[in-house]
């Protein structure tokens, strides 16, 4: 798996409440209610969308009418923004087998090619919006 599975929960977690914000037109999401859907622990999930709160992508509302919503539109929160949060940005620079000092000067066997499917990745997660995403689900009816 490229990301760790904290990361893929916040991924899916994010997409739900840009798909619930788009059709339902509600700005807070509450936990509770995501952690159904997506058959997640509460707790473990409330984790991981604090890392996005700490990294200024969700705010949360206390309350019966509380959750986790986006504080930018879902047009303007591209994927690389979540990977960011949850698994930094090591990803676009470790070696593809763990080599420690892999690089131009000293490549591992799998440099170049991975140099160019990591690239290939970074412009995929820097250009897909998650209400790009949304929309695919929805126009699609593909899985979330």
């Amino acid at each position: 798996m490229l990301f760790s599975k904290a990361c893929t929960y916040a991924i899916r977690a994010s997409i739900l409440i840009t798909l619930k914000e788009m059709k339902e037109k509600r700005k807070f999401i509450p936990i509770q209610e995501l952690s159904t859907e997506l058959n997640l622990s509460f707790h473990f999930l409330t984790k991981i969308l604090q890392k996005l709160t700490e990294a200024h992508l969700l705010e949360s509302l206390r309350g019966p009418h509380g959750g986790v919503g986006f504080i930018k539109s879902s047009r303007e929160v591209k994927l690389i923004d979540v990977v960011s949060a949850i698994d930094g940005m090591d990803l676009m620079t470790q070696c593809a087998i763990g080599l420690r000092g892999c690089g131009e000067n000293t490549p591992c066997p799998l440099h170049k090619a991975w140099a160019k499917r990591r690239e290939d990745i970074k412009k995929m997660l820097s250009t897909t919006t998650l209400a790009s995403l949304a929309r695919d689900i929805s126009v699609n009816t593909l899985r979330n």
